[in-house]
């Protein structure tokens, strides 16, 4: 759930930050994918700390 979370918010995040810096369609996709997929993998690092202090 984490994870997903995650992927949304930095979707919206990049889209938000390349549409404020002006971009093209292009940009903010890319923006939005890069965003996501960082926020993914930090969402991954933190479910599976969670998992780990829960044993």
């Amino acid at each position: 759930m984490i994870v997903l979370l995650g992927a949304i918010l930095g979707a919206i995040t990049g889209a938000l930050v390349a549409r404020r810096r002006k971009g093209a369609l292009a940009d903010i996709l890319q923006y939005a994918f890069v965003y996501a997929l960082m926020f993914t993998l930090a969402g991954l690092f933190l479910t599976l700390i969670i998992h780990r202090m829960a044993l």
